[in-house]
């Protein structure tokens, strides 16, 4: 007695990966164009996507870049009333700004921009100088305060590779 088998046909080995080639290739394009479209970065007031575009927007941005480091500046106020207690915040006002490093605050004392006292007052308070405003055209230099406890939450998630200990030119 002989045995039956089901005949093997070309036609359905040719199907399976004809399929999975297709399946592939719409797998392979749709991860491509969503990189691209996840990957467009439009350069506008709207959408600060980089820090290079904050350093080319900053005051001075090559004395910025070579003696400190540009920022964005927040300018916020605050209304607390007591009775009945509120809390009140006006509409934050973003611009360009640079903060200079300590050994760097020559260059606005050769401007005279700040006084020995200023300067002095600063330094007892081991704080720098940040500026808003072009130096040559009346900047707003203010003394300010490095503070150290702001971490950056987005990268100290659970479960992510610990940070690096921040190197000697990020301490200002």
């Amino acid at each position: 007695m002989k045995r039956r088998t089901k005949p093997t046909t070309a036609k359905s080995s040719v199907f399976n990966y004809t399929a999975l080639a297709v399946i592939g290739g719409v797998l392979v394009l749709g991860i491509g164009i969503g990189m691209a479209i996840s990957s467009t970065t439009t350069f506008t007031p709207e959408n600060v996507a980089s820090s290079e575009f904050i350093d080319r927007s900053a005051p001075d941005p090559e004395i910025c870049v070579k003696f400190g480091a540009s920022a964005m500046v927040t300018d916020l106020r605050v209304f607390v009333t007591l009775n009945p207690f509120n809390v009140y915040v006006a509409r934050p006002k973003m611009q360009p700004g640079c903060v200079l490093r300590t050994s760097n605050w020559n260059l606005l004392k050769q401007r005279n921009l700040i006084t020995s006292d200023q300067e002095r007052e600063c330094k007892q308070r081991m704080n720098t100088f940040g500026f808003t405003g072009e130096l040559d055209n009346e900047p707003e230099i203010n003394c300010i305060y490095q503070n150290n406890s702001a971490e950056n939450d987005f990268l100290n998630q659970p479960g992510l590779v610990p940070t690096r200990p921040r190197p000697e030119s990020d301490r200002f």
